[in-house]
């Protein structure tokens, strides 16, 4: 049987009706958990560097009604285009004032960014419901991704992710003026969010190369007219002030396009974070930083740190090998397919063949970039690293649904102790801190305790 055309089925005792009811019960239950996660990592966030500076933009505008025409400072290459950050934080602040309020519309986007990443899911793999329970642990209940759950400009990019797919799966066969729109939008508010955004224009251009997305020039066209009246402000102080869009440290200046490739090294170290998004490699702030703390007591403080790092950095390195095979093996699957051609393809081809344009994308960009990435610089396309992964799982894990609820169960509880251990004890958070009093405090401190924002509603 090929699997790129035909889901597989399944033999079970269960009736499928009984069986899609039970899985789209728990995918909903992991849906609601991981929106509990969320908040709880969000009250629990160290405030410093990217959050002062967004916090910073967001209160300016509600409170004082300047909205900067730029984004958070970049590694190398200066400010962020654009006042999108400042929205984001600005007007929930204007409609609740709250620190929870810019926190409650990122977690909502985030949602959103996953649901649209779940629906191609949903229609790649419709026959087999265990595709999405699959997918939402990989995804939504992942640390990978939970761990971003802070204001911090990153954080907002799964939801430009899963809108740019969502979008083009849906002009596969197709042009569509209106999500021609919205895919060229993606796009644009991944500019004003994050340097990483020429990733999608990759994979944008090599899934109209190879046939599977069909252009509404139109579309095109006009999304691009919004994008540069959207940009007016900012490049009229670019204009006036040139160094906005430059770094101030001098060694960052000497760097160039093409960098990356030059050096070799981060082309490589984008692949391994590729393999390491696929796998359970967590991010060294995350593993690295945990020292229990609150136990009190500092040997076995101390014999628990050992012994969790030595944990996630045996199955780290076991689940980096398994992301390797998986990888290997889809898009082996999908070599017939790689080639220039018209003709439509199977939704899980199209599926396979988009992870393929996101890999691609993610080399090009590590190569023409003029820094060596961490993992936030792609977490752009983390989403679609998981794609041969559950195609793996889907082919060769899931013959037999009898195992199935035992494994679901234990990878939950590994994923949700390491997410618990995370968002108490780790680089970015902790059980000691309030991220609401943090915030107070900055806000005070910088606008001091007698303003309030212009609330447009509930006043």
């Amino acid at each position: 049987m090929n699997v790129l055309t035909k889901p597989a089925s399944y033999d079970s005792n269960t009736p499928q009706n009984d069986y899609r009811a039970w899985a789209d019960r728990l995918f909903w239950v992991g849906v609601v958990l991981g929106c509990v996660l969320s908040w709880w990592y969000a009250c629990n966030q160290i405030v410093d560097g990217d959050q002062l500076q967004m916090i910073h933009k967001g209160y300016l505008g509600a409170y004082e009604g300047t909205w900067l025409s730029f984004g958070n400072t970049a590694s190398v290459v200066g400010n962020v285009p654009g006042s999108l950050l400042a929205w984001v934080v600005g007007v929930p602040l204007m409609v609740w004032d709250s620190p929870y309020a810019p926190m409650l519309l990122l977690i909502v986007l985030r949602l959103i960014g996953f649901l649209m990443l779940d629906n191609i899911v949903r229609q790649v793999y419709g026959q087999q419901p265990l595709a999405r329970l699959v997918f939402l642990l990989m995804c939504w209940l992942n640390p990978w991704f939970l761990f971003d759950s802070l204001l911090y400009n990153p954080s907002y990019l799964i939801f430009c992710a899963g809108l740019h797919a969502w979008t083009a799966f849906r002009m596969q066969t197709q042009k569509h003026f209106v999500w021609m729109v919205l895919h060229v939008l993606a796009i644009g508010l991944a500019m004003q969010l994050h340097f990483s955004w020429p990733l999608l224009v990759f994979v944008s251009l090599m899934l109209f190369y190879r046939g599977v997305l069909k252009v509404s020039w139109l579309g095109v066209l006009v999304a691009l007219a919004l994008i540069g009246w959207s940009l007016i402000p900012y490049l009229t102080q670019l204009i006036d002030n040139p160094e906005m869009a430059r770094h101030t440290d001098p060694n960052a200046r000497e760097r160039y396009i093409g960098w990356g490739a030059v050096h070799v090294y981060p082309v490589l170290k984008s692949v391994l974070y590729w393999l390491r998004y696929g796998a359970w490699s967590f991010p060294s702030k995350l593993v690295n930083s945990t020292d229990f703390a609150w136990i009190g007591v500092t040997f076995v403080q101390i014999s628990l740190s050992w012994l969790w790092t030595l944990l996630l950095g045996i199955v780290g390195a076991i689940t980096v090998v398994i992301s390797l095979v998986a990888n290997v093996t889809a898009f082996r699957a999908i070599r017939p397919f790689w080639r220039r051609d018209l003709k439509p393809v199977s939704p899980q081809t199209w599926f396979l063949l988009y992870a393929l344009a996101a890999f691609v994308a993610a080399l090009i960009s590590a190569g023409l970039a003029p820094i060596v990435f961490n993992y936030w610089h792609l977490t752009l396309i983390f989403p679609f690293a998981l794609f041969p992964i559950l195609y793996w799982v889907m082919t060769y894990l899931s013959r037999s649904l009898n195992a199935v609820p035992y494994s679901l169960c234990w990878v939950g509880a590994f994923l949700i102790l390491v997410n618990l251990v995370a968002l108490n004890d780790s680089r970015k958070f902790s059980y000691g801190v309030s991220y609401q009093q943090q915030t107070q405090d900055y806000v005070e401190q910088t606008f001091g305790s007698d303003k309030s924002a212009n609330a447009w509603i509930g006043r």
